[in-house]
């Protein structure tokens, strides 16, 4: 195993940079060193690092399990580009292309083969393993392994079978999300031997989330990306039909927008990908069918038109955004409507274990949204991790703290109903027909139920019923109140509620978000202050080079990158040294169009100094 400075000098001279990312340093010696490992990083945690240096450093052929065919042509030309012998084997080559790349596999020609695992299960495929000096094997989005991750697929439990053809071979698995049962899942379905484990830290510091209540959506989105008009985002929409709609919309208004989902032909969706990918479509509208496969580091922002089913899916699309390490912004549009929309959509699954445990994600979603405390904390909080500040100041409720009020009476008249409901039926009641109650409302239920009769009925009609919703929703937050078990969703007092009934305690509600103020986007912290006019240019610059290769512009080089050098102007390739990013394959190939790029800026413009 090569010593830590070689790795170092490896970091510098194939990728450009001369830093590792926190746990890269340690994952790649515990494989070097021939151990199993399994390692959860965030998305743009940097986990390809991870298998495709050690690939580097030691003899043989590392082979990347992935799921994603999209995905597999742009991480190795991204490798091609820095100079690295790679390779991937799917269904989009042909005959003769496929037989060539097998025969420089057969000689030992590349470093690293990417695969889907089906391929990997072929009939005499373990002979070619064998055959091509495996040194390891790196399982890539490795929560498809477990049901209970957000994106099973079946043909991933097949791995394990690799392990009898490879029995000397350390695994790698890696993924960005999986909650304890999903890391479990994985360690034991694929056959890992006392893995090396590593999890780092869940929290994206470069990441921004806001939830605002949703009021004339279109509307809302057009003035957001009107201030953002040359970053690229993503709006993701509960159907087809709106992410169709809203690309619409945004394209007669004369943005660069497409929409993305399963009712468009293959090669429509192909199209408005890879359209995206290289920077001539800006903003794609898409159901949850997009994005997985997505490596494109300088989306900017993500906007969920609607709410996500649960807080795995969000924090997995949220997650796209800034994997470059430059900020991103991430905006939900909340609406009470959207709650009753997903909760007509559970009550059609006929699973009953399936459809308690949809009704329990779509409360911890409801919960979030509506939550007044830090949204980074809240996310952290259900992955297992404490945020250990009080102020993330990165998020809406931490940069602009919601008001509160004295909520005492409102808590006692919808404790005392739950109470009361309870005593003179003898079983408890959903969240609506609690509301019902406190309303007034004249309903058949609540005739049948004699529950017009009871000392709460109507005692509530100050506040509207979606008021009355929301009262509702964060007693349940504080824990006064909770869902009880079984089929239907039915809330009952916990001990907390009952001792605050009894005892009058003082409660503070918070009061339901505003909307917000029109306001500019400031420069975001963690941004690489820059002279923004060259950074244009070098983009355009970029782009130019890209399609000239057929490739996505973050094959050449990514913002970050193009910041840096729009920060400190080298003007000569050799200036380029310390740009990070900037390896020397990329400076061979590249440096000397941006340099004289930057020259001719420098001819007729004045450097910015920088703080």
């Amino acid at each position: 195993m090569p010593d830590a400075p070689d790795l170092s000098v490896l970091l510098k001279r194939t990728f450009g940079y001369t830093t590792f990312r926190p746990l890269q340093r340690e994952i790649i010696a515990a494989t070097l060193a021939g151990q199993d490992v399994f390692a959860l990083l965030p998305t743009g945690g940097g986990k390809s690092l991870c298998f495709q240096l050690p690939a580097l450093a030691r003899p043989g052929l590392t082979v990347v399990v992935s799921p994603l065919i999209a995905l597999m042509k742009d991480q190795v030309d991204a490798l091609q580009a820095s100079g690295v012998a790679a390779t991937f084997l799917n269904s989009t080559l042909g005959a003769d292309e496929s037989r060539a790349r097998l025969r420089g596999l057969h000689r030992g020609e590349y470093k690293l083969l990417y695969a889907a695992p089906e391929r990997l299960m072929l009939e005499g495929w373990s002979e070619n393993l064998k055959a091509w000096n495996v040194a390891c094997l790196a399982i890539d989005e490795a929560h498809c392994v477990s049901e209970w991750g957000h994106d099973f697929r079946p043909e991933y439990r097949q791995l394990a079978q690799l392990r009898a053809a490879l029995p000397g071979v350390p695994l790698m698995a890696l993924t960005a999300t999986a909650t304890g049962r999903v890391r479990g899942d994985i360690i034991t379905h694929l056959q890992l031997r006392e893995p090396a484990t590593f999890v780092a830290s869940f929290n994206r510091p470069n990441l921004t989330y806001r939830v605002v209540p949703k009021d004339e959506p279109l509307k809302q989105i057009i003035a957001f990306v009107r201030l953002r008009e040359h970053e690229s985002g993503i709006i993701y929409c509960a159907s087809r039909a709106t992410a169709e709609r809203v690309a619409e919309t945004l394209a007669g208004r004369g943005f660069a927008a497409r929409p993305y989902h399963a009712g468009l032909t293959g090669e429509e969706r192909a199209a408005n990908q890879e359209a995206f990918l290289r920077d001539d479509v800006r903003i794609i509208c898409a159901t949850i069918a997009f994005g997985m496969g997505i490596n494109k580091p300088n989306v900017r922002w993500i906007i969920h038109h609607d709410l996500p089913k649960n807080i795995e899916g969000y924090y997995q699309e949220t997650g796209r955004a800034g994997r470059d390490g430059l900020p991103g912004d991430c905006l939900l549009l909340f609406s009470a409507g959207d709650i009753a929309k997903q909760t007509h959509f559970l009550d059609e699954i006929t699973d009953e274990q399936e459809q308690q445990v949809a009704r329990a994600q779509l409360r911890q979603i409801v919960h979030y949204a509506e939550s007044a405390g830090c949204r980074r904390a809240e996310l952290l909080a259900y992955f297992g991790e404490t945020f250990p500040l009080d102020n993330c100041g990165a998020c809406d409720n931490c940069l602009e703290p919601r008001e509160t009020y004295d909520g005492t009476v409102a808590a006692q008249k919808f404790l005392s109903c739950v109470y009361r409901v309870t005593r003179h039926s003898g079983f408890s009641v959903g969240l609506n027909h609690l509301i019902e109650v406190l309303t007034g409302a004249e309903t058949e239920k609540v005739r049948r139920w004699g529950h017009d009769r009871l000392s709460t009925y109507g005692i509530g009609r100050e506040f509207t019923r979606p008021q009355w919703a929301a009262i509702g929703r964060e007693l349940m937050r504080l824990g006064y109140v909770a869902v009880a078990e079984g089929e239907f969703a039915t809330l009952e007092l916990t001990p907390e509620g009952a001792a605050l009934l009894k005892d009058r305690t003082a409660v503070t509600l918070t009061k339901p978000m505003a909307l917000p103020k029109a306001r500019r986007v400031a420069r975001r912290e963690g941004d690489i202050e820059c002279d923004e006019i060259l950074f244009e240019r070098l983009r355009a610059l970029r782009k130019r080079l890209a399609d000239e290769r057929r490739v996505p512009a973050y094959i050449v080089f990514g913002d970050t990158t193009l910041r840096a050098m729009a920060r400190y102007y080298p003007a000569t390739a050799d200036a380029m040294e310390g740009i990070p990013g900037m390896g020397e394959k990329k400076r061979a190939e590249f440096g000397e169009a941006f340099a004289t790029e930057i020259a001719l800026y420098l001819a007729t413009n004045s450097r910015q100094a920088f703080a």
